[in-house]
C-alpha cells in the first residue's frame, strides 16, 4: 500500500476523503492542525474518525495562526456569523490551507510519499479563496519545484476529491464508503462536548446537505 497524508480536520469533508483515500488503496497518515481554532472539539472527532476510518497512524502539530489572529475562528472577540453574508467571510482564517498542506507536504516527504489528500471543495463551500481548484493546482506545481522529491524526479500530486461535488453528493458517497457521520464536528463554534450551534454557515450547508441527500442527520445540536 502506497502511503499518503490525509488532511482530517474532524468534519464531515475530511473524514470522507480519508475514507476515499483508504478505498483507494492507500495507507493513511491522518494529519490533524491544533491551530488555536475556537471549536477545539473537531480535533477529537479528528481522532475518532481516524480510528473509524482505518488511518495508519494520526498525528496533531500544533501551530499558533490564533497568534495572528483576523478570524472568527481564532479570535474569539470576532463573532461567527449566523446568517449568510455576501464576500468571503470573517471565518476565512489566513492562509490555513496552504499551512496545511505545507506541513502535509513536508511528513510526506518523510515518509516517502507521492500523495496530499485535503477535503476542499468549490461547490456548497463558504467562498474561501483556498478551496478553489487554481489554488489546489498551484500549491502541486509548488510542491514538485520545492521539495527534494520533486526535483529528483518524483510527481507529487494534491488530491481534492470533493472539489466538484455538492454536499449531498459527498454525503452520499461518504455513506457508500462507510462513515459515520455521527463521530464528526463541522460547527464553527461547537461546544467542548461538540455540541453544534445550528446557526453558523458550516451548519447550514452540513444540515442542508443531508437534507438535499435524503439521509437523516445525525449532528448533535446544543
Amino acid at each position: 500500500m502506497k502511503p499518503a497524508v490525509v488532511l482530517l480536520s474532524g468534519g464531515l469533508d475530511s473524514a470522507t476523503v480519508l475514507a476515499i483515500a483508504r478505498e483507494a488503496g492507500y495507507a493513511c497518515h491522518a494529519l490533524s492542525l491544533d491551530y488555536g481554532q475556537r471549536h477545539t472539539a473537531e480535533l477529537a472527532a479528528a481522532a475518532r474518525v481516524a480510528k473509524s476510518l482505518g488511518a495508519v497512524e494520526r498525528r496533531v502539530i500544533r501551530i499558533g495562526l490564533g497568534d495572528i489572529g483576523g478570524s472568527a475562528l481564532t479570535d474569539a472577540s470576532i463573532a461567527v456569523p449566523e446568517s449568510p453574508s455576501a464576500g468571503i467571510p470573517v471565518t476565512y482564517v489566513p492562509a490555513r490551507n496552504t499551512v496545511m498542506l505545507a506541513l502535509a507536504l513536508a511528513w510526506a516527504e518523510v515518509l516517502g510519499s507521492r500523495d496530499l489528500f485535503i477535503g476542499v471543495n468549490a461547490v456548497d463551500y463558504s467562498g474561501y479563496p483556498d478551496c478553489r481548484p487554481e489554488f489546489i493546482a498551484a500549491f502541486e506545481q509548488m510542491a514538485n519545484l520545492a521539495t527534494r522529491a520533486g526535483v529528483e524526479g518524483a510527481r507529487l500530486r494534491v488530491h481534492a476529491p470533493l472539489q466538484h461535488l455538492s454536499k449531498a453528493q459527498i454525503i452520499q458517497r461518504g455513506i457508500e464508503l462507510g462513515v459515520d457521520y455521527a463521530q464528526t464536528v463541522s460547527c464553527y463554534q461547537a461546544d467542548a462536548e461538540g455540541l453544534a450551534c445550528g446557526r453558523c454557515d458550516a451548519c447550514r450547508l452540513r444540515r442542508e446537505g443531508f437534507r438535499a441527500a435524503g439521509v437523516a442527520d445525525p449532528t448533535r445540536y446544543g
